[in-house]
């Protein structure tokens, strides 16, 4: 009897997946990768197509690779991974709570007290009153 072959497509698509899943915590650090997951994107897309070839040798040569009780499993698993990392990538993170009182381009900014990198405390009035200028840059998000 021939023994039929492990089949690795299936697997390591599988692995590249939950990479690509998982991954997007560490990289969210980096700006390159933070702004857009094109890296894991990459890896879902890779770990996606290894997934149909692995679903391809296992349903069209049985007799040669395994995998048609794992292929559908672990090809379901990846598609549901794929499409909560899009749902709460692409929706989730996007929705933003409304700007009220956010001050527009040209308009006053309102005085605020921070520390500055030795601890003191600065107000904005006091960096306009000494002839210093002052750079105020809004990221709009939450934190």
């Amino acid at each position: 009897m021939n023994k039929r072959k492990w089949n690795w497509a299936l697997w390591t698509g599988f692995l590249l997946v939950l990479t690509g899943f998982f991954s997007y915590g560490l990289l969210v650090r980096f700006p390159a990768t933070r702004d857009f997951p094109w890296v894991n994107l990459l890896l879902l897309g890779a770990g996606g197509g290894l997934l149909v070839i692995g679903l391809f040798r296992a349903f069209g040569r049985p007799m040669r690779y395994r995998g048609k009780i794992f292929g559908p499993i672990l090809t379901s698993l990846s598609l549901a991974l794929v499409a909560l990392f899009a749902y709460s990538l692409f929706y989730v993170v996007r929705q933003l709570p409304a700007s009220a009182g956010v001050p527009r381009v040209g308009e006053k900014a309102p005085d605020f007290v921070l520390p500055d990198e030795n601890g003191k405390l600065v107000a904005l009035t006091d960096l306009l009153a000494s002839d210093r200028n002052a750079l105020l840059i809004f990221y709009r998000g939450h934190w």
